[in-house]
């Protein structure tokens, strides 16, 4: 299955407040394993940034006003994540955001399956904190790139949360172990327990230690 780990950042907190998005980031995952597949972008969001969205990501008016705009980059961004699963941490705000966007230019909004980690989060860790710095510290993931809040690092991170909040290990390639599965996979596997058999004299042994250990039990 084919998943898509994506994350924004932006002008300020609230699409009724006019924010608009400052970058998208994507990272493709195949059976929970990165592909090569990535889609990330810089944009022109046509209006300022908010001071407190600058200390997170640390995009400034100048920067973003020499990138192109999202009616630009729609077109490509939607077919990156068509028919996939978004995987997104506080997809509510990610989507708002996205959403806004495609309406300014007349597009319906995103219809794919959404899993929500902070949700995942919420329900495994009840009431411990779920922000993604506080993720990676739990699941011992370095995060020392992170330090401000941009889209591709943020996915990068968030992938390695996602396997984790699944309770899956982070998939290795193991080009002998697959080999051997596809050698294997045709053939009729038994299972079974090993019973073990105590021989005589440890039979001989165990019944002189109850009997000493239960007559020493009762006088005590």
């Amino acid at each position: 299955m084919k998943e898509i780990v994506l994350d924004t950042e932006t002008t300020g907190i609230s699409v009724k407040d006019g924010h608009r998005i400052v970058e998208i980031g994507c990272i493709e995952l195949e059976n929970l394993t990165p592909t090569n597949n990535r889609f990330h972008c810089y944009l022109n969001p046509e209006r300022k940034v908010s001071e407190k969205a600058f200390e997170v990501h640390g995009y400034s008016d100048e920067f973003l006003s020499t990138q192109k705009k999202f009616k630009e980059i729609a077109e490509d961004f939607l077919e990156f994540i068509k028919n996939k699963r978004l995987i997104i941490h506080n997809a509510e705000f990610d989507l708002a955001h996205l959403n806004n966007e495609l309406n300014l230019f007349g597009k319906n909004k995103i219809q794919n399956e959404i899993i929500d980690t902070l949700n995942l989060a919420r329900e495994k860790y009840p009431g411990s904190q779920v922000n993604l710095d506080a993720l990676c510290k739990k699941f011992r993931i370095d995060n020392s790139r992170r330090t401000h809040h941009t889209a591709l690092i943020d996915c990068d991170l968030l992938a390695k949360v996602y396997i984790n909040l699944i309770d899956q290990k982070e998939p290795t390639l193991d080009f002998k172990q697959s080999l051997e599965v596809e050698e294997n996979k045709n053939s009729k596997t038994e299972y079974f327990k090993k019973i073990v058999l105590p021989s005589s004299e440890e039979v001989e042994k165990h019944k002189k230690y109850l009997r000493e250990n239960l007559k020493k039990n009762y006088f005590n």
